[in-house]
C-alpha cells in the first residue's frame, strides 16, 4: 500500500498540482479544503504525513499544527508536517517551525522540490525510533531498537510483520486503526497484502498474547472499522 498524504489546501489549482506530483511518485493523497475536514480525516485514518496551508476559510493550518503537537495522541504529536503557504516572510516561517512544523515551503514552488521534501520527511519518520507508548506502562514494553515487545513480563516470539502490526497498535492505544491504515504502516508497498492479511496477522498475534495471559484480550475488533489495542493494567 502507498503512503497516505493528507493535503489541506483550498486552492483547487495548487491542490491539483500537489496531488498530481505526489501521486506520480506512488503516494496516495487525501485532499481536504477545510481545517475541520483535515482534523476529522486524521482522526479517522492517521496519514503518513500532512501538508497544511496557512490561510483557510475556517482557520489556519498553523493552528492545526499547534493543536496536533499539543495533542495527547502520540501519533499526532509525531506526525510529519510540511507547511505550504504563500507567506514567505521570515517571521511566518519561524512561527510555523516553532509551532512544530517539520518543514516549510512557500508558493510558488517547484513540484519536484515538494516531492523531494516529502520524501525526506517520510524517510526521517521511518528512521526515527518509536517512543514507548502509554500502554507500555501497563502490560506492554516496546523495545524499538531491538525490534521486540514484551507482554506481561515475557518477550513475545514475533515475526517481522507481527512486530510491526503490534507496534502500530501500541502507538495509539485505545484508538481504532483501520485495516487500510495498518496496511499502509506495516506492509507499505507490498501489493499482495489485503485486508484479509491484516485479519490473519491479528489472529496469530492474539494467539501469542493469549498464551501469556489467557484471560486478557488486548486487541479489540471494531466491526466495519478496524482494530484497537485496549490498554490493560497489571
Amino acid at each position: 500500500m502507498n503512503a497516505r498524504i493528507l493535503l489541506l489546501e483550498d486552492d483547487p489549482a495548487i491542490a491539483g498540482t500537489v496531488a498530481f506530483a505526489l501521486e506520480r511518485e506512488g503516494l496516495a493523497v487525501d485532499h481536504v479544503l477545510l481545517v475541520g475536514a483535515a482534523r476529522a480525516s486524521a482522526a479517522a485514518v492517521l496519514p503518513a504525513l500532512a501538508i497544511l496551508d496557512v490561510g483557510l476559510p475556517d482557520g489556519s493550518g498553523l493552528d492545526l499544527c499547534r493543536e496536533w503537537r499539543q495533542s495527547g495522541n502520540d501519533a499526532l504529536r509525531a506526525l510529519p508536517i510540511l507547511m505550504l503557504t504563500a507567506r514567505a516572510e521570515e517571521l511566518d516561517r519561524v512561527v510555523g517551525l516553532e509551532l512544530g512544523a517539520d518543514d516549510y515551503l512557500t508558493k510558488p514552488f517547484s513540484p519536484r522540490e515538494l516531492v523531494a521534501r516529502v520524501r525526506a520527511l517520510l524517510r526521517r519518520a521511518a528512521l526515527a525510533p518509536a517512543a514507548a507508548p502509554p500502554a507500555a506502562a501497563g502490560l506492554f514494553e516496546l523495545d524499538a531498537e531491538g525490534q521486540r515487545i514484551r507482554f506481561a513480563g515475557q518477550w513475545l516470539a514475533l515475526t517481522r510483520l507481527e512486530f510491526g502490526l503490534l507496534r502500530a497498535l501500541l502507538r495509539t492505544p485505545g484508538r481504532i486503526r483501520s485495516r487500510e491504515a495498518l496496511l499502509d504502516e506495516v506492509w507499505g508497498a507490498d501489493g499482495d497484502a489485503t485486508d484479509r492479511t491484516v485479519d490473519t496477522h491479528v489472529k496469530t498475534l492474539r494467539a501469542k498474547l493469549r498464551a501469556v495471559r489467557p484471560e486478557l484480550e488486548p486487541i479489540a475488533t471494531h466491526r466495519g472499522m478496524g482494530y484497537s489495542l485496549e490498554p490493560a493494567s497489571r
